[in-house]
């Protein structure tokens, strides 16, 4: 084979798992040698069940695996990855409230690090993938990942209300509500707020509003001049704005802007960041 070829089928997320998945993608790929990607941080957390192949990951912590079926849960920063030759996979997208609506462990659990889907989530991780290799058809893989995902999210707890409270509003304002004062408007003390949004999510406040942020920019990005785009999404300059690029897309904004589109989750699943 001398080219890459790349195809996605985008799946409807189930009425019922709306506001915990975010997006269900197939996706199979074939390229001529190595494929290097640097996927830049954001909200959405991969769920990913590969079944003919497998995906070397480097994650902000410094932890390496090679993976067939895996998590990866928020983290802060970017992320890098290898595979060879083909991948066939089923990609589901968690909002950061769904994770332990899907998963059965609070966000905390799989945050900063990717982890073998079998040790998080025995039902999906076990014959799972198995089963998506002998369907013959994308509908029938989607149905299956319906089963599954529905089959837990039935037997576990709504999402704390105050973290959601929280969550929406950092969404809402694209990063920029000082978290200092929404936690405050709650009636609990910071730290309070602090640990039980951490706890859930796994990431504290003010890091997930700055990954918000980032995430609202970089869907912005050649959209309008560098400096104007950081007054917009609330950078105190320029200069600001390219140091978050660095630590969250390992790039600067000019280098995205020269370099193939970035294969974002959002992108994948074909919506906008805030409108999931």
């Amino acid at each position: 084979m001398d080219e890459h070829a790349i195809g996605l089928v985008r799946h409807r997320v189930h009425p019922a798992l709306r506001g915990t998945v975010a997006g269900v993608v197939g996706l199979r790929e074939e390229a001529p040698g190595e494929v290097h990607r640097r996927q830049p941080a954001g909200t959405l957390v991969p769920l990913v069940v590969s079944w003919n192949s497998r995906l070397t990951i480097d994650a902000p912590s410094g932890d390496q695996g090679t993976h067939t079926a895996f998590v990866a849960g928020l983290m802060p920063g970017y992320t890098d990855t290898v595979f060879r030759g083909a991948r066939e996979c089923v990609q589901v997208f968690l909002t950061p409230l769904g994770v332990q609506r899907v998963l059965g462990v609070p966000g905390r659990e799989v945050a900063r690090r990717v982890t073998a889907l079998g040790d998080v989530a025995p039902a999906l991780g076990a014959d799972l993938g198995d089963h998506l290799a002998s369907a013959g058809t994308w509908r029938e893989r989607f149905a299956l990942v319906d089963d599954a995902l529905l089959r837990l999210t039935g037997a576990s707890d709504p999402s704390d209300p105050l973290v959601t409270w929280l969550w929406h509003r950092i969404s809402a304002s694209g990063g920029r509500l000082r978290v200092a004062e929404l936690a405050a408007s709650t009636g609990w003390s910071h730290r309070y707020v602090t640990e039980r949004f951490e706890a859930l999510v796994g990431l504290t406040p003010k890091a997930a509003a700055q990954v918000v942020r980032f995430e609202r920019a970089l869907a912005d990005l050649g959209r309008r001049p560098l400096a104007d785009l950081a007054v917009a999404h609330g950078y105190a300059d320029q200069s600001h704005l390219t140091r978050e690029f660095g630590r969250y897309a390992g790039a600067t904004p000019g280098g995205l802007m020269a370099a193939p589109a970035v294969p974002t989750p959002h992108a994948a699943i074909g919506q906008a960041p805030g409108r999931v």
